[in-house]
């Protein structure tokens, strides 16, 4: 463990940068979020924490646990269906069931809700809001960040870029690449619940699998069931805006649609409003680290949506990160961030790639591989592997 207070500054304070900010936080270091919005605000999708992200989280301490299950709903099952004949190829209890089996159960939560949660413990004057990274280089005193305006950090012990898939971090290490986009777009709405009343298992997490891996609709309870999540995806190469806030057509997610089974197409047919987005993504990098600066999340292996995982595994990286960093000496900060690095990379290549797939658990199979993993207790991996 280390015995001196770290300097360690998290760029961007979404999901991971605030999970990996109150666990070094917790551990006795002095952290510094560097978050380019002016302030928090309520934007972005409806999210599944699945129980190996619940659990970490809830490493993180009863507040945290309690706010998560306040405003979240429990799935009673996961299941998937046909698209065209509606027949159930899989099912898995959720809910007590898969809190008995991994140590938590899956919630689902507004990304908001689950940030409101994260701010509440960590104290806001270690927040930079209305910070932007121009650049980053670091020297024998530490790591130093240049921003747009022109401003310069203090000398940091370590830097971690939890910027998202166009890290500004990641580019500082590595250089420019951009997202490769994927040619599918995903559509997203919450109606009322008491308007699916005629659908069945609408408490459940449900995901109809399309005639082709681009295709499917997924949905899942909210704010204590009394929502409905819709998110839909399907192939369609001329739509590249990335913003999870642009409108979409009703009518047009209707028609991708309109040779579902009856029960997939009333889901739709309850949406008043939408939104759309082009989903991108990138391949597994061969690196994370250089010197005393990690990424995670996003910034290192953004995925597509097909397993529900993208959060979860910002979430594990935050927390075996800030292992890492608390089991080493101050002169040995980049051997724990290999060390990091070696103990997730496989895990999140598998995630990533299976992902891309869009195969996991659509006839049934084992999620303990996924569900069943405790970043709190996993063994970290040595720094040379």
């Amino acid at each position: 463990m280390t015995t001196t207070p770290l300097k360690i500054g998290i760029v961007g304070g979404g999901i991971g940068g605030l999970v990996a900010a109150n666990a070094l936080h917790q551990l006795g270091n002095h952290v510094t979020v560097y978050e380019q919005s002016k302030q928090y605000l309520r934007v972005g999708a409806d999210i599944n924490l699945t129980p190996n992200a619940v659990l970490a989280l809830d490493g993180l301490g009863a507040r945290v646990s309690a706010a998560i299950r306040a405003s979240a709903a429990r799935p009673t099952h996961r299941i998937s269906r046909t698209w065209d004949t509606g027949e159930e190829t899989s099912r898995l209890a959720m809910d007590g069931e898969a809190e008995r089996k991994y140590g938590a159960p899956q919630l689902t939560i507004h990304r908001a809700d689950l940030l409101a949660a994260l701010a509440e413990i960590f104290p806001l004057e270690q927040v930079r809001f209305a910070t932007k990274v121009q650049s980053v280089a670091q020297d024998a005193k530490g790591v130093h960040i240049t921003f747009q305006d022109g401003s310069v950090s203090e000398p940091l012990d370590v830097l971690i870029g939890a910027d998202g898939i166009h890290s500004a971090v990641r580019t500082a290490l590595f250089g420019q690449e951009s997202p490769r986009f994927t040619g599918v777009v995903a559509f997203r709405a919450v109606v009322p619940s008491n308007r699916l009343q005629h659908v069945p298992d609408i408490g459940a997490f449900t995901k109809w699998w399309g005639p082709n891996p681009e295709t499917q609709i997924v949905t899942f309870p909210l704010n204590r069931g009394e929502d409905t999540f819709i998110f839909a995806t399907t192939a369609q190469d001329s739509w590249h805006e990335e913003s999870w806030t642009s409108p979409g057509s009703v009518e047009e997610l209707r028609g991708f649609y309109a040779n579902f089974h009856e029960n997939a197409r009333a889901l739709l047919d309850a949406c008043d409003e939408v939104l759309k987005t082009a989903l991108y993504e990138r391949d597994p990098m061969p690196q994370w680290s250089h010197g005393r600066v990690t990424l995670l999340g996003d910034a290192c292996h953004p995925m597509m949506p097909f397993m529900a995982q993208g959060a979860g595994m910002a979430i594990e990286d935050a927390v075996v990160l800030a292992r890492s960093i608390d089991a080493a000496t101050p002169n040995h900060i980049t051997e724990a961030l290999q060390s990091y690095e070696n103990t997730r990379k496989e895990r999140t290549s598998t995630i990533q790639v299976g992902s891309r797939g869009n195969n996991w658990l659509r006839a049934g199979g084992n999620a303990d591989g996924v569900y069943g993993y405790n970043a709190w207790s996993v063994d970290l991996a040595p720094a040379q592997s």
